[in-house]
């Protein structure tokens, strides 16, 4: 089979980390495949080196909209014409907005949900696949047929290795480390996760990501006097090794559709704790695979860490279910099996009739 990726984000979020995952993995299973991402995306070299054709040229022309609009569809219609493939994948919204009717002629178009999305944004897409059940069911209930929408989830791309030495980060042996991996921005709820901890003087916080609101939680670690018990690490790409150095991870968002972070606890053996927004509310069962608070309460925030950190017996009975979770449904050989399969049935079932 020949698959037409298009990626149209520029960043390290967790949908550019995934869908190169996915191709990195197709890849080695031997799919012929061709991938629209700018020159610019952190893992174009990557995915370059891994043999894979590129196809940068459709991102030449500025941002996905406004005069270039235009350009950048009459470029991805050559890219079409090129490369023919027998199924396009478009990874989010702005992904179809930029591909053309003329790609659903062909074969099946794709639209990928790792999002709550409207589905008018994927007008052309005959198929829809999201990381989540509730976002499938939200996405048939705006029109999808419910033959042509599948839920597929992610699975963890951290690397084994050994934990990072402390000391790196000026972090005492004996501390609780607290881990979150995400971006710096308000729905992460990381300032949340401040005041929850600003009463444990035994825990330090290392925040692995970037984005908007680094200064502005630099300055309420200030004002929380525990600047010198957090670490903003940026953005890394040893997530493996942060999660072996830590007690806990967290996620503490208010909006999370799903949040790949979850299989990396499960997957590193590592404790897990979260607010109850959508993605861990649809995963975690409290007490058994990880602990779930109310959104938006650091009392009971600080409290389930608190009480994580002292139960060695729950921290156990934790980790073993989640590992176990992990090791059943979301590991990479059986996502990307699921995604062979899913393009199978794709190009069996085409030529489809079009839904709403």
């Amino acid at each position: 089979m020949r698959i037409l990726h298009i990626m149209a984000g520029n960043g390290n979020g967790g949908a550019e980390m995934y869908s190169t995952d996915v191709m990195l993995a197709l890849h080695e299973k031997g799919v012929d495949q061709c991938v629209v991402m700018r020159e610019t995306a952190p893992r174009y070299q990557e995915l370059k080196n891994a043999g894979i054709r590129m196809a940068p040229e459709v991102f030449r022309f500025a941002f996905s909209i406004g005069p270039f609009r235009p350009v950048q569809n009459y470029m991805m219609r050559r890219v079409l014409l090129r490369e023919k493939p027998d199924i396009t994948h478009c990874w989010m919204r702005r992904a179809a907005n930029i591909t053309p009717a003329l790609a659903a002629k062909t074969g099946p178009l794709l639209g990928w949900f790792g999002n709550y999305e409207n589905i008018k944004h994927f007008s052309h897409c005959t198929d829809f696949v999201a990381v989540t059940k509730d976002i499938i069911a939200k996405t048939i209930a705006q029109g999808a047929a419910p033959e042509h929408a599948t839920y597929i989830p992610t699975f963890p791309s951290i690397v084994d290795m050994p934990a990072l030495d402390r000391a790196t980060l000026d972090t005492p042996t004996g501390a609780k480390v607290l881990l979150t991996l995400s971006r710096l921005h308000p729905k992460k709820g990381l300032d949340l996760l401040m005041y929850a901890v600003k009463d444990f003087p035994d825990c330090y916080l290392w925040l692995a990501g970037d984005g908007p609101m680094q200064k502005e939680l630099e300055d309420l670690a200030v004002t929380l006097g525990i600047q010198q018990r957090v670490r903003f690490l940026g953005w890394r790409t040893d997530r493996g090794a942060l999660l072996k150095a830590a007690d806990i991870c967290v996620l503490p968002s208010n909006y999370e559709p799903f949040g790949t972070v979850i299989l990396e606890a499960w997957c590193a053996k590592v404790p897990f704790v979260a607010c109850e927004s959508a993605g861990p509310a649809a995963h975690i069962i409290n007490e058994e695979n990880g602990m779930m608070v109310p959104i938006n309460d650091a009392s009971a925030l600080g409290h389930a860490i608190r009480r994580t950190l002292d139960d060695s017996a729950l921290q156990e009975k934790m980790v073993a279910r989640g590992y176990a979770e992990y090791m059943q449904s979301f590991t990479r050989e059986a996502v990307t099996q699921r995604w062979l399969s899913h393009y199978d049935h794709l190009l069996n079932q085409f030529p489809h009739v079009k839904t709403a």
